[in-house]
C-alpha cells in the first residue's frame, strides 16, 4: 500500500481562488484653502469701507511703484493685521482712523528726530508720508472735532458736573464719562482730553 505523507496529500488537494474584497473608496472633501484676512476673523462682519478702499489702493500704488503711499498702505495694514489678533480688532472706520493717527503721530516724531540729525533727506521722506496720511483721514468720511469744539464740550461738560458732584476726584471720572459718551464715533485724539479737564477744572 502506497502512503502519501502529509505534505503531499496536501499538495494534491484542490486549490479554490479566494474572491477579492471590495474596497470601499469614501470621497474626502477638500477644504477650501484660507486666505489671509486683515480684520478680526472672530466674526464674519465686512472689513470698514475704509479699510476696502486702503486695500484697493494699495494694489494700485503697488503698479505705480508709488514708493511714499505704498510705505504708508503697508503700516496701515500691518498695524490692522496687528490690532485682529488682540481682544480690540479693527470693526468701524472710527477705529481705523485712531489707528492712522497713531502712524502718524510716529511719523511726525521720526521727523522731529530726523531734523535733529541733520537728516534732511528723512525728514522728507517722513513728510511726504504724513501727506499720504492726512489724505486717508480727510477723506475718511468720519466727522472731525476740532480742538475749539473739543474745549466747548469739556468746558459746558466740566461745569455741569461740578454743581453735581461732591468732590473733585468725582469730577473729573464723571467729565470723562461724558465727553467720551458724546465723542462716540467721531474722529477726537481722546489723548488730548485729560489735559483740558484739568485745566478746565482749575
Amino acid at each position: 500500500m502506497l502512503t502519501l505523507s502529509f505534505a503531499s496529500l496536501v499538495r494534491r488537494l484542490p486549490v479554490q481562488a479566494v474572491p477579492a474584497r471590495a474596497v470601499t473608496r469614501v470621497a474626502i472633501p477638500r477644504l477650501p484653502r484660507s486666505t489671509p484676512r486683515f480684520y478680526s476673523a472672530a466674526t464674519d462682519d465686512a472689513p470698514p469701507p475704509l479699510l476696502s478702499k486702503i486695500k484697493a489702493d494699495l494694489k494700485t500704488a503697488m503698479r505705480a511703484k508709488d514708493a511714499p503711499r505704498l510705505a504708508v498702505l503697508r503700516a496701515i495694514m500691518s498695524a490692522n493685521l496687528n490690532a485682529s489678533k488682540t481682544a480690540s480688532p479693527i470693526r468701524t472706520d472710527v477705529q481705523l482712523v485712531g489707528l492712522i493717527r497713531k502712524l502718524q503721530r510716529s511719523a511726525n516724531d521720526s521727523v522731529a528726530e530726523a531734523k535733529e540729525a541733520g537728516r534732511d533727506d528723512l525728514v522728507e521722506k517722513e513728510m511726504e508720508q504724513i501727506r499720504v496720511y492726512d489724505q486717508y483721514l480727510a477723506d475718511s468720511g468720519v466727522a472731525k472735532v476740532t480742538q475749539e469744539e473739543l474745549q466747548a464740550l469739556v468746558s459746558s461738560t466740566v461745569d455741569t458736573v461740578s454743581k453735581e458732584a461732591k468732590n473733585a476726584n468725582a469730577v473729573m471720572g464723571e467729565v470723562m464719562k461724558r465727553v467720551k459718551a458724546a465723542l462716540e464715533g467721531k474722529d477726537v485724539d481722546l489723548s488730548e482730553i485729560p489735559k483740558m479737564v484739568k485745566e478746565a477744572m482749575k
